[in-house]
């Protein structure tokens, strides 16, 4: 195990961002924070953890919506300062209930809402 963490370049808050991708359909859902413990129980029970920069705890997606993620495989990319998780989504990836936190994008004036991305779970955002 400690070889596995060792190899991840953990930035001076001991956190390492954590892409999180859908692996049906390769679509991005978040980006979030992992620090070693919920590296670990991410390994630990096959659901990702995250660590809150906010809040300043660890937190299981899903605890209370119910939309976790079960993780198929993780990726370390070139400079090992960031991992990719690739998941079965259970459910909406966002908090808004967009199916994934991406869905605003760049419009000539300002940032639009996808629709596709939204879903009908869409709270607003």
């Amino acid at each position: 195990m400690e070889q596995i963490l060792d190899a991840i370049k953990w930035d001076d808050r001991g956190l390492v961002a954590a892409i999180v991708q859908d692996m049906n359909t390769l679509e991005v859902l978040t980006l979030a924070y992992m620090n070693r413990e919920s590296f670990e129980l991410t390994l630990k029970t096959g659901e990702t953890w995250f660590w809150s920069r906010s809040r300043q705890t660890l937190w299981h997606k899903g605890e209370t919506s119910g939309n976790t993620q079960k993780v198929r495989e993780i990726r370390l990319d070139c400079d090992g300062d960031a991992v990719l998780l690739l998941v079965e989504p259970a459910g909406p990836a966002c908090h808004t209930g967009a199916r994934s936190c991406f869905y605003r994008k760049l419009g000539p004036r300002s940032w639009e809402i996808i629709p596709e991305v939204t879903g009908p779970e869409f709270k607003g955002g």
